[in-house]
């Protein structure tokens, strides 16, 4: 993979550059050796390449410089990844088949529980579109809780790994099948571990109303910047003990060298919804998606387990305190007022 070349970033919520630097180049660099360091101890070590993927590699280069937007938490990098190599990166780089199948398998669980929560919230049917769709494991826990959903992802080679499983997955970016799929509306549209990586956030939240139904419900689950920035500076100033925490944690829900291009808070991402026309309905606080599989030493599958287990219950009361959270909206009526949900 080449360099990618760069431009100055601004904060996507508040739209100025008043922002607090979290991190810069060295301490990244310190950041990657930490992660490097702790799944070598947990990762058989025949694992194949392809199978430290999401996990220790990831598809865009650790950033140059993180800062925090001063009016609304927003974490960012800044310079940043010029679009158009953002959106080559995604384009071009797929797992192997082997590590797709795998990744499918280990999120399925957790999916599971996000179609449910989906279901509940469109009354037991319904049809939708999940944006960046992947390796097609939110598709299938939806099929199963009686969802018809399709995919859009900007990989090809991913999404015929996909559509081999049997679902329908449209090549490109929302707004390109926006163009091709005017007559269509949709009872739910799903953004769930993609959102944080788009060039455009903004552009996507314009188009994805123009394809809701009335009354249909917007799905997102991102990471959360705030988490990051926390316990970032523990790593950094806390004790042995808080930096040891800060490693673990961060390592654990795939925050340790920030692999994004925007960190949401709950509040940021609620007021970024209200600006573009949504009313948020529910927050709710969530830890990363299982990663362990059969490369994991059995004692580190059962400490991902413990750790994740003990991270819903705070995460669940408080989405602020939570490395994830998912937040549900709809599109708002003209008139309604703002409303954002107290995280």
């Amino acid at each position: 993979m080449s360099k990618p070349s760069y431009e100055l970033a601004h904060c996507i919520v508040c739209g100025h550059t008043d922002a607090t630097p979290i991190a810069d180049a060295e301490a990244v660099r310190r950041e990657v050796e930490m992660l490097w360091e702790y799944h070598q101890t947990r990762l058989r070590p025949e694992t194949p390449p392809a199978h430290l993927v999401d996990r220790v590699t990831f598809s865009e280069h650790a950033p140059l410089r993180l800062v925090r937007c001063r009016g609304c938490g927003l974490v960012y990098r800044n310079p940043v990844e010029r679009p158009h190599e953002l959106a080559a990166i995604y384009e071009n780089t797929a797992p192997a088949t082997d590590a797709l199948r795998a990744l499918h398998t280990t999120q399925l669980p957790a999916m599971r529980g996000l179609a449910r929560a989906l279901r509940a919230r469109l009354g037991g049917s319904g049809c939708g579109l999940e944006v960046g769709s992947y390796a097609g494991a939110f598709l299938a826990a939806a099929r199963d809780e009686g969802l018809r959903f399709e995919g859009v992802d900007v990989n090809p080679r991913v999404n015929t790994f996909v559509r081999a499983l049997g679902f329908v997955v449209h090549d490109g970016d929302l707004v390109k099948f926006a163009a091709t799929a005017k007559d269509r509306a949709f009872d739910a549209i799903a953004i769930w571990n993609a959102f944080d990586q788009l060039s455009d956030p903004r552009a996507t939240l314009a188009t994805a109303r123009s394809l809701m139904a009335a009354g249909a419900a917007l799905a997102i689950r991102v990471p959360n910047g705030g988490f990051y920035a926390a316990w970032r500076h523990a790593l950094e100033n806390g004790n042995v003990v808080r930096r040891g925490a800060a490693r673990t944690l961060l390592a654990q829900n795939n925050l340790l060298t920030f692999p994004y291009r925007w960190g949401f808070t709950p509040l940021s991402l609620a007021r970024l919804l209200a600006m573009t026309g949504y009313r948020v309905t529910d927050v709710r606080g969530a830890v990363l998606v299982p990663t362990a599989d059969r490369w994991t030493r059995p004692w580190a599958r059962v400490e991902e387990a413990v750790l994740k287990w003990a991270l819903a219950t705070p995460a669940r009361l408080k989405a602020a305190w939570a490395p994830w959270f998912e937040i549900y909206a709809t599109a708002r009526a003209v008139g309604d007022d703002d409303h954002l949900v107290a995280a």
